[in-house]
């Protein structure tokens, strides 16, 4: 009862003893209030005597000394409640100012005795150094080893100093964890603040039942040692002293230890913690984690403004819950800290809603010097920080892989355009289930309508915001894991060699990053290609590939110049389009079932081993409803080639991957799944599917053996093709390799010559041989090792001259010696009077400042070793003289090729180099990307189009023409009819009118295709492959480029096969050669580099007339495909139909659209001509009484044709002109064009 009565009195008198915050916290007093201990009698009386006196006093009158502090039990609290804050306060101001006085004391003395010593200092240097002098060696050691001793103290001095300093400047591992740990355990100091602040302002604690006193104890104790060692390292110590941090640990260490001493624990300037928090910035600056100067700045002031609202706040929690001091303490009010802490935002902000405010006369003066600087700091600071938060990179996180998932980078010209372009190609449903990620990275942040596309793809398409020249910004993208990395290239900028430079620049520094990284980057000039090879990491053969766009283009325009829609025909084939189906008869039904077929490629089932290629294919095709194009051949060397309709000389081998024309990936495997045993009797492919067979596995030597007895047409038992000696090395070959497939073509090469001896009705007496392309390095044809052309007969004993360079050093091209450019100009009255006829005319708009196409690569396919000389077509340019100049450095080794300075948009000049009897009629333009508005890019090209389309011509200028004596060009013999321009061509009478004259344009904006014909009806949103004039192959824009993106990085090796077909033959070999020389060389004649010559070309067989005509008129597609591979070694794969074809009524459009790839039973009409690859044709250069191969124009079925017999000179060309009748007689001797 003692014990509860002194807590009663001492709760009542709290009211009564001035200290007011006893009595607002009463339930605080009675919760935590407890007695003494029961065992001291002494101490329970004098408590209850005491508690009574307080009780009785409080009725009366309030005295200072009589306030009860809240006591904890068996704390030897002082019995009077007597409040000590003053003693906590003394010990931070006593240690402030104590230390502070003695560092001035300290500076001040030392100064009294610098100024008092000064002379006396100077007297004593003077006689020591005069002693010095008179005395001998040995009466100097006293003082020296004085100086050593004086050194050495400053030198442990300085070490302590310098220890002390790297310790705390993070300079080391060390260093750095102990300022990280210093900061760390300030936050917990400031934490027990906050759980401590919802107590009392003052009360009484045991240090050693109080786990929270104890904590801040030991961090108080580690804050005095690494004040010390701050101290140590300070060197102007009084600077020093007045620091933050310093003032911080001044208010904040020492009350700790008052507590521990006197077992009581005041709030006090604890708070002062809360500055540690500008300290933010520097430890994450330490640990690596802020890096960039937006960063570090946000974070500073989020650290300056938070410690100063947090330590404002503590201020005043700490006066308003304490009251004035000259109030006796009784004007205080019971705010909790998280309210002050509100109060202060209010206050920063201007609000005040009055709801919180302070009522001590402390605080309201507090307040009016914080409204000013705090309004300042918040009106400051808080739209900053909202700035660079909203500046932050929206797409500047990190990618994180997907287990089992691949992801690609995208980077480069990141536009809505180029990605919605290449999205669309690469996700196409009609690929296999594309499990792979997209990853953008490009430096500038998308637009809106980029954004809305980025998220229609969410789940497969991520976009960072970053730079690929950043390495930082590569390992945000994991570029390291990434399965390979795609740059894309702005096909519409106005220098294409800086966006060439700066693309080159990105495929640096990611193969610094990561050199095995694949990377497939897209190139604007040809010329720019060289610095790739450069670069020590690019290696091709790894899946490093570069698609140059200028490259490619003009390689499609090219052969439109061989076989016209064929530009059309490839790029449809390596675009992703989906089928649309039309059921009203009309050209674009028959033209968008072609459209929707795509390359693709898959490996041979074993059931073709040993079958020979057109075999193959024309199984392929009927049976399997598949057009095989080509295959991939491994060498006796395991080098891989590419390989377009070789002939029937080739065996497949096992695990051969074919090169099918299909539309979808799902119709290709069947190729894989055919099984003889099962499929054979199978009529709809659809059902064939994978069987249950299972396929032996022949040994090496078995399947040699095999082979060679295959091809020597003996059986097993009675072949001695392979002796014990050979037996013996493929055994050893099984066991070095026993999983490893031989191809049964290795056999024929290594024993015997690699040609059947099948007769050719084209060339009776010449043995098919390989008519692949040479694609890879290095691969020039060892299977020709008893090669045809080196027999007597053939014409190759002339080209063989090795005094006469006729090709390059490669073999792929015909070459000639430099010209300069003024031997090929030709004036207007020249180029008039010479007898152009089946000729190219280029028509190119540039001047002396626009930048390059590269017209190398128009006439490089043009100028293919595999049309003989007298079948190149004369190439004429009209353009600019200066800027053809600038091109002519390219140009000069190519044979057949004229000037005529002028501008396409003459027609004296067009008329002067007879375009209404050219083969083919490009323009093109240097000057489109030098126009913003994008709608007139094209307008030079339109123009030139519609000027000569709408051309008038007489007949009688052709036959005039025709008979006039001619005039021969500079650097053109005309004694020699292989020589001549004309070619050796009949011609039907001539164009009229120039509709019908064969044009392709060159558009660099594909919505500008619509002014091209205005009989046309196509929609201005339409896309350009369903445009009448792409369909028609007389358009074509670098856009439909694109594709080949995703179709290359899905499979390299369609890139490899549509280069070949393009550009005639270029192979990495002539790249480096070109990169060397930047020009080509000339070569003597060898059998390796004529066997260069025997390959695949493109070309037109007309189904007019000739050994086909039966199946021209009413006959099925499948038909003709299997007689043109078995008798010709021809492989169809299109047509190019009139137009209006399909109409019952005649029609005077001359017009043709392209159909890829029709089915078997697919009606061929009269008017048709069949895209084919034919073989190289040997004799076709000795004597040309053979049947014709020359290329067709498209613009009507027998609009020209290849002679019979050489032209020769004057008399045969008076007589060219014949009658109707006389031309029709000529004509029906041509097969193909």
């Amino acid at each position: 009862m003692a014990n509860g009565g002194g807590g009663g009195g001492g709760s009542s008198g709290g009211g009564g003893g001035g200290g007011g915050s006893s009595l607002r916290m009463s339930s605080n007093i009675h919760a935590n209030h407890l007695s003494l201990d029961a065992s001291s009698s002494s101490s329970s009386s004098s408590s209850s005597s005491s508690s009574s006196s307080s009780s009785s006093s409080s009725v009366h009158e309030p005295k200072m000394d009589a306030l009860i502090i809240p006591v904890t039990m068996e704390v030897p609290c002082d019995s009077r409640g007597q409040r000590m804050w003053w003693a906590f306060l003394a010990s931070s101001m006593v240690t402030f100012f104590g230390g502070l006085f003695i560092i001035l004391l300290w500076r001040t003395l030392k100064y009294l005795w610098t100024v008092c010593c000064h002379c006396g200092g100077k007297t004593k240097e003077a006689q020591k150094i005069n002693n010095g002098s008179s005395q001998a060696d040995g009466t100097l050691k006293p003082a020296d080893e004085k100086e050593e001793a004086v050194a050495a103290e400053v030198g442990w001095m300085t070490s302590v100093k310098d220890w002390a300093g790297v310790m705390i400047s993070a300079q080391t591992l060390t260093g750095r964890v102990l300022v990280v740990l210093v900061f760390a355990l300030s936050i917990g100091a400031l934490v027990i603040y906050f759980i401590d602040s919802s107590n009392p302002i003052e009360s009484c604690q045991n240090f050693y039942k109080d786990f929270t006193l104890q904590i801040d104890m030991a961090f108080n104790v580690f804050f005095l040692l690494y004040f010390g060692l701050r101290f140590i390292a300070a060197n102007d110590k009084l600077w020093f002293w007045l620091e933050v941090n310093s003032v911080v640990d001044f208010f904040t260490v020492p009350p700790v230890f008052v507590s521990v001493y006197l077992n009581r624990s005041w709030l006090g300037l604890r708070f002062l913690r809360a500055l540690r928090l500008i300290q933010f910035s520097e430890i994450l600056q330490f640990l690596n984690i802020l890096k960039t100067s937006n960063s570090i700045k946000l974070v500073n002031l989020l650290s300056i403004f938070i410690s100063t609202w947090l330590t404002a706040a503590g201020f005043i929690h700490l006066v308003e819950n304490s009251g004035d001091p000259w109030e006796n303490f009784q004007n205080n009010q019971a705010l909790t800290y998280w309210e002050c802490v509100y109060l202060l935002m209010v206050t920063m902000s201007t609000v005040g809603y009055g709801d919180v405010y302070a009522k001590t006369t402390l605080g309201r003066l507090f307040m009016v010097f914080f409204i000013l600087g705090g309004l300042a700091m918040f009106a400051s600071y808080v739209p900053e920080i909202i700035e660079l938060i909203g500046n932050r990179k929206k797409y500047g996180g990190s990618y994180s892989a997907v287990s089992g998932r691949k992801h690609i980078v995208v980077c480069g010209h990141i536009t809505l355009e180029s990605v919605s372009n290449f999205l669309k190609d690469f996700l196409h449903k009609d690929r296999d289930d594309v499990n792979v990620e997209i990853v953008f990275l490009h430096n500038i942040s998308p637009n809106l309508e980029l954004e809305a596309l980025f998220k229609r793809h969410f789940t497969q398409v991520e976009f960072y915001q970053g730079s690929v020249l950043n390495p930082h910004d590569l390992a945000r993208v994991k570029i390291e894991s990434a399965d390979a990395c795609l740059i894309l290239a702005n096909k519409y900028c106005a220098d294409p060699d800086a966006e060439d430079a700066s693309n080159i620049m990105r495929v640096i520094s990611i193969k610094n990053y990561h050199p095995k990284i694949r990377i497939i980057t897209q190139m604007l000039q040809y010329h720019n290609k060289a610095h790739l090879l450069n670069i020590p990491s690019w290696n091709w053969k790894e899946g490093d590939d570069a698609i140059c766009l200028a490259e490619l283009k003009l390689g499609f325009i090219a052969q439109s110049c061989l076989a016209q829609g064929l530009s059309t025909m490839l790029a449809n084939l390596f675009s992703m389009r989906s089928f649309i189906k039309i059921e009203e008869d009309t050209w674009q039904k028959y033209y968008l079932e072609g459209v929707s077929n795509e390359m693709y490629t898959e490996y041979l089932s074993s059931a073709f081993v040993g079958l020979s290629f057109p075999t193959v294919c024309e199984l392929c095709f009927v049976k399997l409803k598949l057009l095989m194009i080509a295959i991939e051949y491994k060498s006796a060397n395991r080098e891989s080639r590419i390989l377009i309709n070789p002939g029937n000389h080739l065996k497949i081998q096992e695990g051969t991957l074919g090169f099918f024309i299909a539309s979808d990936a799902k119709e290709v495997k069947r190729a894989f799944f055919y099984c003889k045993a099962c499929h054979d009797d199978i009529t709809d492919p659809k059902r064939i599917k994978k069987c249950g067979c299972k396929r032996p596995k022949m040994s090496i030597y078995r399947r040699m053996r095999r082979a060679c007895c295959f091809d020597c047409g003996r059986s097993e038992r009675d072949c001695s093709c392979m002796s014990g000696r050979v037996r013996g090395n493929v055994d050893t070959l099984e066991r070095a390799f026993p999983l490893s497939s031989v191809s049964v073509n290795d056999c024929s090469t290594s024993f015997r010559a690699f040609e059947d001896e099948q007769p050719s009705t084209l060339s009776p007496k010449k043995k098919q041989r390989n008519g692949g392309m040479r694609n890879s390095p290095g691969s020039s044809p060892k299977l020709m090792r008893h090669d045809p052309l080196l027999i007597p007969g053939n014409d190759q004993i002339d080209n063989m001259d090795s005094n006469v360079k006729k090709y390059d050093s490669t073999g792929m091209f015909h070459w000639c010696a430099p010209k300069e450019i003024e031997k090929v100009i030709l004036t207007r009255s020249e180029a008039a009077m010479t007898v152009l006829s089946g000729h190219v005319v280029v028509c190119i708009f540039g001047d002396v400042s626009s930048a390059l196409i590269g017209l190398r690569n128009l006439v490089m396919p043009l100028r293919a070793s595999n049309f003989h000389y007298h079948e190149l077509k004369h190439i004429v340019f009209v353009g600019s003289i200066e800027y053809l100049k600038r091109e002519w450095e390219t140009l000069h080794n190519f044979p057949k090729v004229s000037i005529l300075p002028g501008t396409p948009l003459s027609r004296a000049d067009l008329r002067a180099v007879n375009i209404n009897l050219c083969d083919m009629c490009v323009i093109l333009s240097a000057n489109q990307n030098n126009i913003d508005d994008t709608s007139l890019q094209d307008k030079e090209c339109i123009l030139a189009s519609l000027n000569i389309k709408s051309m008038q011509f007489d007949d009688s200028i052709g036959v005039l023409q025709a008979n006039s004596q001619g005039f021969t060009p500079p650097g053109m013999d005309r004694s020699s009819p292989d020589n001549s321009p004309v070619h050796g061509m009949l011609r039907q009478p001539s164009i009229t009118t120039g509709v019908n004259i064969p044009i392709i344009t060159e558009l660099v904006n594909d919505t500008n295709v619509q002014f091209l014909d205005q009989d046309d009806d196509d929609d201005p949103d339409t896309e350009l492959y369903l445009t009448q004039p792409f369909a028609c192959g007389t358009a074509f824009a670098v856009s439909v480029l694109d594709s080949l993106m995703s179709a290359t990085y899905f499979n390299d090796n369609i890139l490899t096969l549509i280069r070949t077909l393009v550009t005639g033959g270029a192979t990495p070999e002539l790249e480096a050669l070109i990169a060397e020389e930047n020009a080509l060389r000339g070569g003597y004649s060898t059998p390796q580099t004529l066997a260069n010559r025997d390959r695949c070309r493109v070309a037109q067989l007309a189904l007019l007339d000739g050994p086909f005509a039966d199946l021209g008129d009413g006959g099925c597609y499948g038909d003709l495909f299997c007689k043109a591979l078995k008798t010709y070694n021809m492989l169809c794969f299109g047509i190019y139909r009139l137009r209006d074809a399909h109409l019952s009524t005649p029609s005077q459009c001359t017009k043709r659209y392209v159909i890829t790839n029709p089915p078997y039973e697919f009606e061929l009409v009269p008017t048709d001509l069949i895209f084919c690859l034919m073989q190289f044709d040997h004799n076709a250069g000795q004597s040309r009484a053979s049947l014709s191969h020359s290329s067709h124009s498209s613009q009507s079925s027998s609009k020209k044709s290849s002679s019979v017999h050489s032209i020769p000179s004057t008399a045969n060309r008076q007589n060219r002109p014949k009658s109707r009748e006389s031309r029709d007689k000529q004509k029906k001797e041509m097969v193909y064009r």
